[in-house]
């Protein structure tokens, strides 16, 4: 690896971006050198507009904006030269909608996955607003029956958090956990020590959806995007919601208000608040 692109990496990791982050920034950087075989500081502004306007041909808005939000960290952070990208605007994404369960299929979910150690994960995902990366990396005293909470150690962008552990849950994770003793120290790795990868949750959970009769589309995402909107159904408040699910900004929570149609419908209009009229 190049001092340049090293230096990148040591940036990345100081910034506190997700490892996912750092790998996609760095190996577009390394697309970049590749493409006219010099070090990324050496090209011109030329050259890089050739290079957004190769990859806008091949790439859709999601992934050119990944792609560009690579190079302007590059240029304005690493290489400290701004200029050469001033040119680059990122594409407007389309906000789509989360899909999201009914309580009533979260339930016939949950009860229609066959594995223990994959129906515990999905409930902590559920029960907790977990990411799947989160949940999986739990340890056995990250959860603290005591205080009735569960300690998020591996959040995005490495920050801790604490959530909500309801009893029931925790009866049940006690219960998983006396009947599977999984390796220590995780809470959901096999007895030889083995942690599940997302594909095999995802497959889970696609089998149980199909056992479900849901014809939604089931990820691991889907139910922490439940957790979320039924919180908020029952009227919790967005801010205590975006602090559960480790949000940053109240924008980025926001947005689960809009498929909240529970709240929706009940809401009053200001016209009834007015004095009856007589017709």
């Amino acid at each position: 690896m190049s001092n340049e692109l090293k230096n990148m990496a040591r940036d990345l990791a100081m910034k506190g971006y997700a490892q996912s982050t750092q790998k996609h920034y760095l190996n577009t950087a390394k697309r970049l050198v590749a493409r006219f075989g010099r070090a990324a500081g050496s090209l011109t502004q030329d050259e890089l507009r050739t290079y957004v306007e190769e990859e806008s041909q091949t790439k859709n808005v999601n992934q050119l904006r990944q792609e560009l939000c690579a190079l302007l960290f590059l240029y304005r952070r690493t290489l400290a030269r701004p200029d050469l990208v001033s040119f680059i605007s990122l594409p407007k994404t389309r906000s789509t909608l989360p899909e999201v369960l009914s309580v009533k299929e979260v339930h016939n979910l949950l009860n229609a996955i066959e594995h223990p150690r994959y129906q515990a994960i999905a409930m902590v995902m559920y029960g907790c607003g977990l990411r799947v990366s989160e949940a999986v990396a739990l340890e056995t005293r990250d959860v603290d029956g005591a205080r009735g909470i569960i300690r998020v150690r591996h959040g995005k962008g490495d920050k801790a958090r604490e959530v909500m552990l309801s009893p029931e849950l925790y009866a049940w994770l006690r219960q998983y956990w006396s009947r599977h003793q999984p390796a220590s120290p995780y809470l959901f790795a096999s007895s030889a020590g083995k942690l599940p990868t997302l594909d095999t949750i995802r497959k889970a959970l696609r089998k149980a959806a199909q056992a479900a009769f849901i014809k939604k589309r089931v990820t691991p995402h889907v139910l922490r995007h439940s957790f979320a909107t039924h919180l908020l159904e029952q009227g919790t408040d967005v801010h205590v919601v975006g602090a559960l699910l480790g949000h940053a900004r109240l924008q980025t929570t926001a947005r689960y208000a809009r498929v909240t149609r529970k709240l929706v419908r009940q809401t009053p209009s200001p016209l009834d608040l007015l004095p009856p009229k007589r017709w």
